[in-house]
């Protein structure tokens, strides 16, 4: 009987040691799960093999567990998981020093705005206070501040307070004085307000980012602080990548120091949009895309005009609650044809930010000089918010992507139709219009303008909602986007505006293994559910970079 026993016995361990061989080794199976793989079909299954940070395959649990041999078994608990989440547009350096700021963001007064800056701390005489986050139009009059408070309160110290949008900035007269700005000034004499002969510290576009350009930046060891706080931040809400609109030469080579380090493994994805310096032009675009695992560099962002909130967007007809006032270009016909040329040159993408009708225009018509038709340049209009419908076609006749904000149309929504009427406001946001051109678009926050998470973005893109829930039915609900568009907008969509699709924005075999576990399924849950979701773990290559405590 033992004999015939072993007879059998030993014939099948020797089937399953050779099936155990004849397995793949993996660093980890992720199994029991919902994976959404964003592939072209939007394929939804249940496991994942994961090798050197890298997706070997998908399927169900019972496919990969027999084929694959794991070096670890992670059980998602049938909980959902998606690619992780990518912001299209964003300031993820400017958020990392927002750390140093008094946030002013919420303020109801500018009585509310002083009052926070005098709780933030005591100040030494010839310190620098510097803020951001206000916003006039949620104060019941509904102006510009002006530095005199500011100079009463603080005559020996350097005040600087950007709005909320950055376009524009309250500077005291002694911060004035250090960047050289008087009532003589080489400015566009709109950036510069200036009554009854003296400057009201009211600074725009240009004259704003001279203005913050002389606020000292932090030394090196606490830059690497904020900037590891700023990514650990970005994690937490399920983001692997970030696409920084618009950097310096010095920002650049610390991203770049970072991303080739030796915490590189840890460090976000950035992709990152240079301003059309002389300095980045000869570094960079002169050279061609520059590409490393954690960092890519094939774009120049351009600014056409300013922001809505301001009333320096441009537009083509005057402001409905400022009928003298059509806005700012702040950048000639003539630049922006050679910043163009110089892209197109040496294989570069320009991202124009055009906010206003007249600025979307301006820049699809010079784009057209040197796109000609249909293209895979993947050139970019961030913003897009007001666009003429005479103008909407050209997005698809020059293969111009729509990078958008889906937020900004939530927090416009309550003064969008005073600053464009009740007809020209229905051109304003139009993301499914926008959508629909090219059949798709990217999606980001413009953080820290907006608040960081990609959860917001898909709820405000779905929901047309605030939030809190508001209004009912939503904003402009036409031009919402469905609950896949949304998602392939920060994800494969998004990775497609950053020329990074062949290797991440969805979870395909060869691809990046950066993905998210959420608590419940945005694709699936009661639509006011969605802005209640949190996310549990965050992968980078495969690697946990963050778990929820």
């Amino acid at each position: 009987m033992k004999k015939k026993l072993l007879t059998l016995i030993v014939p099948l361990f020797f089937v399953f040691y050779s099936c155990s061989l004849m397995k793949t080794k993996t660093d980890f199976v992720l199994y029991n799960a919902r994976i959404y793989t964003l592939d072209s079909v939007l394929t939804v299954t249940e496991a994942m093999a994961v090798k050197n940070g890298k997706v070997l395959a998908t399927g169900t649990s019972k496919e990969i567990l027999a084929k694959y041999k794991p070096g670890r078994l992670l059980d998602a608990g049938g909980k959902p998981v998606y690619p992780g989440f990518i912001d299209a547009h964003c300031h993820f350096y400017s958020y990392a020093l927002s750390f140093r700021h008094i946030v002013l963001n919420g303020c109801r007064s500018f009585d509310e705005v002083l009052s926070r800056i005098k709780r933030s701390g005591e100040y030494k005489t010839g310190d620098w206070i510097v803020g951001q986050g206000w916003d006039h139009n949620l104060w019941k009059e509904k102006v510009f501040p002006d530095c005199k408070a500011l100079d009463d309160l603080y005559p020996d110290n350097p005040v600087v307070l950007s709005r909320i949008d950055g376009h524009v900035v309250l500077a005291n007269s002694k911060a004035l004085r250090i960047a050289g700005i008087g009532v003589h000034h080489a400015f566009n004499p709109a950036e510069v307000e200036i009554k009854n002969g003296r400057l009201t510290g009211i600074l725009s576009e240009i004259a704003a980012d001279h203005m913050k350009q002389a606020v000292p930046k932090p030394g090196p060891g606490e830059l690497g602080k904020l900037i590891s706080r700023a990514r650990e931040d970005c994690f937490s809400v399920g983001l692997t990548t970030v696409s920084d609109a618009g950097l310096d030469l010095a920002t650049v080579g610390v991203f770049d120091s970072l991303c080739s380090g030796k915490d590189s493994a840890s460090m976000i994805r950035i992709y990152a949009m240079l301003e059309p310096s002389s300095e980045n032009i000869i570094k960079y675009v002169s050279k061609g895309p520059y590409h490393t695992p954690r960092l890519l560099i094939s774009s120049v962002k351009v600014y056409s005009d300013g922001s809505l909130g301001s009333r320096t967007a441009l537009l083509k007809q005057p402001y409905q609650d400022m009928p003298g006032q059509q806005g700012i270009r702040v950048i000639s016909a003539d630049s922006l044809r050679e910043i163009c040329k110089l892209c197109f040159d040496h294989g570069y993408q320009v991202n124009t930010h055009a906010i206003g009708d007249s600025a979307n225009k301006f820049v699809l018509d010079i784009y057209g000089e040197y796109l000609k038709g249909e293209n895979d340049r993947r050139w970019r209009i961030e913003h897009c918010q007001v666009v003429d419908p005479s103008d909407l076609g050209k997005f698809k006749k020059f293969s111009v992507i729509p990078s958008v904000q889906a937020t900004h149309a939530t927090s416009d929504m309550g003064w969008a139709e005073d600053r464009l009427g009740p007809g020209r406001v229905k051109w304003a946001y139009a993301y499914n219009d926008l959508m629909k051109q090219n059949g798709w678009l990217a999606n980001g926050t413009d953080f820290p303008i907006e608040n960081i998470s990609p959860i917001n973005t898909f709820y405000a893109a779905v929901a047309r909602k605030d939030v809190k829930g508001n209004p009912q039915g939503g904003f402009q609900p036409e031009n919402a986007l469905s609950r896949e568009e949304a998602l392939r907008s920060i994800t494969i969509w998004a990775a497609m505006a950053d020329f990074w699709d062949h290797e991440t924005g969805s979870l395909e075999r060869g691809k990046n293994a950066d993905f998210v576990i959420l608590d419940r399924d945005i694709m699936q849950v009661n639509e006011n559910e969605i802005p209640l979701t949190k996310v549990m773990s965050t992968y980078l290559s495969g690697k946990q970079v963050y778990e929820n405590p």
